[in-house]
Formats: structure tokens, sequence, C-alpha cells
């Protein structure tokens, strides 16, 4: 206990420097890299990332201009498409204008009109005895 009791004893205090202490020179602290290694690999893969990046830009908007174009032949056929119906919704309806019907029912078919009467008389029919 003895040593024990004397590494416990505060150490002498020490008498204060009258001048500051010299610089050390401070060895260079470099840190050494490995040896350089070419970075093509890493260069590569941008430049493949970016190349498939424009390559995707250029499909959509290949893709895009596709739409657009099949698009604006929709829009005409449709155009066309209305024009031709109503053509033939103009014909139909010429065709079944009542004055054309009755003319073709009066010259072409033989009918007569309904306001003009004829009378046809039937005779009874001889009986057979």
């Amino acid at each position: 206990m003895a040593t024990a009791a004397a590494r416990a004893q505060p150490r002498p205090k020490r008498a204060p420097r009258t001048q500051p202490r010299p610089a050390r020179p401070r060895p260079e602290t470099r840190v050494r890299r490995p040896a350089a290694r070419p970075r093509l690999a890493g260069s590569v893969a941008w430049i493949g990332l970016v190349a498939a990046l424009l390559a995707g830009i250029v499909a959509v908007n290949v893709t895009l201009l596709r739409l657009n174009m099949e698009g604006e032949r929709l829009e005409d056929e449709r155009q066309r498409l209305v024009a031709r119906q109503d053509g033939l919704a103009a014909e139909l309806s010429r065709a079944a204008a009542a004055g054309r019907i009755e003319s073709i029912a009066t010259e072409k078919l033989g009918f007569v009109r309904a306001d003009e009467r004829t009378y046809l008389r039937l005779e009874p029919p001889e009986r057979e005895r």
C-alpha cells in the first residue's frame, strides 16, 4: 500500500517557462495515394449512360412524331367520312322526297293518286244452277 500511496501524491509543480517553446518543424503530412489508375472505366460508363439517355429521348420523340402523323391521318379520314355522310344524307333526303316518290309511282308504276276517284263496278257473278 505504501507504493500506491506514493503514486497518489501530486507531482511537484514545474517552474514557469520564461521563454516560449521553439516551434517544432512539422513533418509533411502528405497522404499517399495509391498509384494513379486510369479513370477510363468510369468515363466510359458515364459516356454510355449519357448515350443511353439521349437514345431514349430520341426514341420518345420519334414515337411522338409517329403518333402525331397517325392522328393527322385519322383526322383527315374522319373529315372525309363526315363529308361523305353529309352527301349520303342529302341524297337520301332527295330520294325520300314525297313529290319524287309520287311522280315515280304515277309515271313508271301506273298508280293513281288517291284524290282521283275511280269507280269500278262489279257485276254479281252469274249463278250456276
